[in-house]
């Protein structure tokens, strides 16, 4: 027991300050950036819209779902397709909590490399669907109409309390849970896998590449929520460019986003966007592996912390993952408490919404405030635990499925 005890408290305190440094970031740039910026200089197809969009998606901590909702507003804002292909392949993939948390558990090289991976399959992702785009061969999909981003608090103490709201309690929201989850299955993979696990496999990496991107896309995993998984995967002999793979192809796309994409951009898009990601981190993935000396340099790169998975003990280190853990119970706690106080106070006026592609509070707030704009709502409340939303309203059910739809989520009958 000792042992499932010691590596996760060993990973979880050398990743909290780099955390907490990444949220309060993340926190600063949801508060003090205006939204509509990201739109205004999106709305040409060539290599400056597509490299924009890029540059404003590496740092933001949005997930492959989360984005979906921001890349769907930039659109209808203006933005052209390309750019917004590049915003939703460059930001899922990275974020300034998550380059933080890479440097921590896997060093210097990855935490480079990885947003720098990030900005170059954007750029040629965007680039693909813009030459596409500037022939017309894209076809026309979806509504292009107005979309009106959420205004930023008035004066700069409301932003101060904003930031912290939303960095250490919104993202913890988000994230908290995935992060969590991340952490106990790196637990288990140190503890219960043979330290030459993955030894047996090393002549073929290129193989175990597309292994890995079988497996992540499909799935949700996210930016940092993959970190100690890819960390506790090398320290079994899996090559980095193989921990480099995972940590570009899991968090940049999953079943849902694929839908949403397909929806709101168009097949041929959604295609780009995929071949992207795959094509993008297998790359990267074979340069880590076969350029000369460069595995070396990643697998010496290794924190010792993590190389040597004992107990990783520093008062700094400690109270900032007592923080950490305080602070994602408590938004999870507030998260599954209004989900039940939600259910208790339900009244007879109320309709009910099954939503399915939520997955954080980016959705939530998406759909709460899209549904709240149309005329006749009087009150709608999103429960992101159980994928609902509960509207009080005298308009006929199916303008509201309309509206969620619009907004790039599947309504469930």
């Amino acid at each position: 027991m000792m042992d499932y005890v010691n590596a996760f408290v060993s990973m979880l305190n050398g990743m909290s300050p780099y955390l907490l440094l990444g949220f309060f970031i993340a926190g600063l740039l949801h508060a003090f950036v205006p939204s509509a910026i990201y739109s205004r200089y999106l709305a040409g197809t060539g290599l400056r819209s597509v490299a924009t969009a890029a540059a404003f998606g590496v740092p933001l901590p949005l997930c492959s779902c989360g984005v979906l909702p921001t890349a769907v507003a930039l659109r209808r804002s203006g933005a052209s397709r390309a750019a917004s292909t590049s915003f939703l392949i460059a930001t899922p993939q990275t974020g300034v909590d998550s380059i933080a948390a890479t440097f921590s558990m896997m060093g210097l090289p990855f935490a480079i490399l990885r947003p720098v991976a990030a900005l170059v399959t954007a750029l040629l992702g965007g680039m693909a669907v813009g030459h596409w785009e500037r022939k017309g061969a894209l076809g026309e999909v979806g509504d292009e109409g107005n979309y009106e981003f959420s205004e930023l608090p008035k004066g700069f103490w409301n932003k101060v309390l904003e930031t912290f709201k939303y960095g250490f309690f919104d993202m913890m929201q988000s994230i908290g849970r995935w992060l969590l989850i991340g952490l106990v299955v790196a637990t288990l993979i140190t503890v219960l896998l043979p330290d030459d696990f993955f030894s047996t496999y090393a002549r073929w990496p290129l193989l175990n590449m597309f292994i890995i991107v079988a497996v992540a896309v499909p799935m949700y995993v996210c930016a940092t929520g993959s970190i100690p998984i890819a960390a506790a995967l090398m320290l079994k002999g899996m090559s980095p460019g193989c921990a480099l793979v995972l940590l570009m192809a899991g968090p940049a796309a999953n079943l849902a986003s694929m839908f949403v994409v397909n929806n709101a951009f168009g097949r041929k898009a959604t295609i780009v966007y995929l071949l992207s990601i795959i094509g993008g981190a297998i790359g990267f993935g074979v340069l880590v592996d076969y350029w000369p000396g460069l595995r070396e340099v990643f697998v010496n790169a290794m924190p010792h912390h993590v190389m040597h998975h004992g107990m990783h003990v520093s008062w700094l280190n400690t109270l900032c993952s007592i923080a950490l853990i305080g602070m994602i119970v408590a938004a999870l706690g507030a998260k599954y408490w209004k989900s039940y106080t939600i259910k208790r106070n339900k009244t007879t006026a109320m309709r009910e919404f099954k939503i399915k592609g939520m997955m954080c509070a980016h959705c939530k707030a998406n759909v709460e405030k899209g549904i709240a704009a149309l005329p006749g709502v009087e009150n709608v409340t999103v429960d992101l635990a159980k994928g609902t939303a509960l509207v009080e309203s005298s308009i006929p059910d199916q303008i509201i499925i309309d509206c969620i739809e619009d907004l790039g989520y599947q309504y469930v009958p």
